[in-house]
């Protein structure tokens, strides 16, 4: 067998056993479903830092995924050796956000989908999803927990500050006390009535207060 005879085996039939425009509109279809992932991260974002490079991120996994199936597609032989290379291949990036990993997957089944030519399901129910997280992503269920970080001087000044908060807030919970010798730190998780945060004000003038901090909590909680 000479050098040709590889070529004309197996190289060149590779080369049409997909054409151009099927090439050029799945991964048109894919770069538009992309973009259209993107804008619905973008839009239901809840996290501390926005990451952009996560949302392009999102645009190239489709991308590369429409690419790597139309390959597998293509060729059986192929498809058996894309399976071992892709088993060694280890990520090690942390998730720090839960819905991070649904645009991830969202992202892997719209190249699959497009790749296998079910050009309909992938448009139509990236679209579904789509609308799906924007209305339920961004809707205001609960009131935001507050993270209320308190230091007093005694016992006496800790049941004054107890009694003044449930007078001001809708909900209260104890996260954390430490105690030390004159001196007492209460993490307590609060839901306000409304977005009226003046009562740590006055909570910070009341005597056996040393201060008194509110942070927004974003952390895992029952609702």
């Amino acid at each position: 067998m000479t050098f040709n005879d590889i070529f004309k085996s197996s190289f060149l039939n590779n080369i049409t056993s997909i054409s151009i425009f099927d090439m050029m509109l799945a991964l048109l279809l894919a770069f538009g479903v992309g973009m259209f992932i993107f804008f619905v991260y973008k839009k239901t974002f809840s996290g501390v830092m926005y990451s952009s490079s996560f949302g392009v991120t999102l645009i190239a996994l489709t991308l590369i995924t429409t690419l790597v199936i139309l390959a597998v597609t293509s060729n059986v032989v192929l498809s058996l050796g894309m399976v071992g290379a892709l088993s060694i291949v280890r990520f090690r990036t942390a998730i720090k956000e839960p819905l991070d990993i649904a645009f991830l997957f969202w992202s892997i089944a719209v190249g699959i989908v497009l790749a296998a030519g079910l050009i309909p399901l992938a448009v139509i129910g990236s679209l579904l999803i789509g609308v799906i997280l924007l209305i339920f992503v961004n809707r205001k269920t609960h009131s935001n927990p507050y993270i209320a970080v308190i230091s007093c001087t005694d016992h006496a000044s800790e049941l004054q500050v107890h009694e003044y908060l449930k007078s001001q807030v809708r909900r209260l919970v104890v996260k954390s006390k430490t105690a030390q010798k004159n001196a007492v730190e209460l993490n307590l998780e609060v839901r306000l009535k409304d977005d009226n945060t003046d009562f740590i004000n006055t909570l910070a003038q009341m005597e056996g207060v040393n201060s008194a901090v509110l942070v927004s909590y974003n952390g895992d909680y029952m609702g």
